[in-house]
């Protein structure tokens, strides 16, 4: 007659040191995020007392009101967004098109190829050099600065031919004896199959693109349509600490009693943080699709 088996005592001991394990890293994970938003959250006047854990003491909009004054802003936010959907989407995609090419058995000069894109992780022109390429490519005061000379990431595309390499070879076959040329393969079989990965790198490149302004320092500085949020952000910080810094300025010293530089710090790190963050839920949505499209029927 059949009958159940309880759990042991040291199963029911692993359970609970494993429960407590997952709440310590979920503790450690969130403090500092709560951190930031209670201090962004909090009057100025009484984050300088110190003790602010997780939850402001003087609760107040000031802080995001004064960054949101600030011209330029919607600005940035509208190009910030905008590159980083573009940049995303072609740096997804060229970096899986040539991984797909370069994870081909019947593509001779694959090695060659690999090592000439391998070097180029370990050797840089240089600031100036890169400067005056893009000058020579009419790319300065455009907004596809922010695009073409990124647009294939050489580590991105290992991990992506990687990843094709683990996947059976008589799919593509099949494909071929069907009729599929090469893009109806790579589209059609190679892509969906690739999902995992496609999205794990589409989430690195999404973060690389949002939060980027160097770019916009070099190249468009002084193109106030072609501004970006994270570029307008940091002007918000420096001239904050540079009111800090004038004390013997009175105006500056009047902005500065509503306001303080870490105040305004930690408001820009939540204003920099949370929409890239409500990306990921439908990042992780594809993960598990991807997972389930990667299956084989024998």
């Amino acid at each position: 007659m059949p009958h159940s088996i309880g759990r042991s005592r040291g199963d029911r001991a692993f359970d609970l040191l494993l429960y407590a394990a997952m709440l310590l890293v979920m503790v450690v994970t969130l403090y500092p995020f709560l951190n930031v938003l209670a201090v962004s959250l909090n009057e100025s006047s009484d984050t300088v007392k110190g003790h602010l854990y997780v939850w402001p003491r003087v609760f107040t909009w000031h802080n995001y009101e004064t960054i949101l004054r600030y011209p330029n802003l919607l600005i940035g936010f509208r190009n910030s967004v905008l590159r980083t959907v573009l940049g995303t989407l072609a740096g997804v995609f060229s970096a899986a098109m040539v991984a797909y090419v370069l994870s081909r058995s019947d593509f001779q000069a694959r090695r060659l190829f690999s090592t000439l894109f391998a070097l180029t992780m370990y050797f840089s022109g240089g600031l100036i050099p890169v400067y005056m390429l893009i000058r020579n490519l009419h790319l300065i005061g455009t907004f596809w600065v922010y695009i073409l000379p990124g647009i294939l990431s050489v580590w991105n595309m290992f991990i992506i031919r990687a990843y094709i390499g683990g996947l059976p070879y008589a799919l593509q076959e099949s494909a071929k004896i069907d009729g599929a040329n090469d893009f109806t393969i790579f589209s059609r079989v190679i892509l969906p199959l690739c999902a995992p990965v496609l999205a794990t790198i589409a989430l690195f490149v999404a973060v690389g693109q949002w939060n980027a302004w160097f770019d916009t320092y070099l190249y468009n500085s002084s193109k106030e349509q072609l501004t970006t949020l994270q570029f307008e952000l940091m002007k918000v910080l420096q001239s904050t600490q540079s009111m800090s810094a004038d004390t013997y300025n009175p105006a500056a010293t009047q902005n500065m009693a509503s306001v303080s530089p870490e105040s305004i710090k930690m408001a820009i790190t939540i204003l920099c943080t949370v929409p890239i963050l409500l990306v990921y839920p439908f990042v992780q949505r594809y993960f598990v699709k991807g997972v389930t499209l990667g299956a084989v029927k024998a």
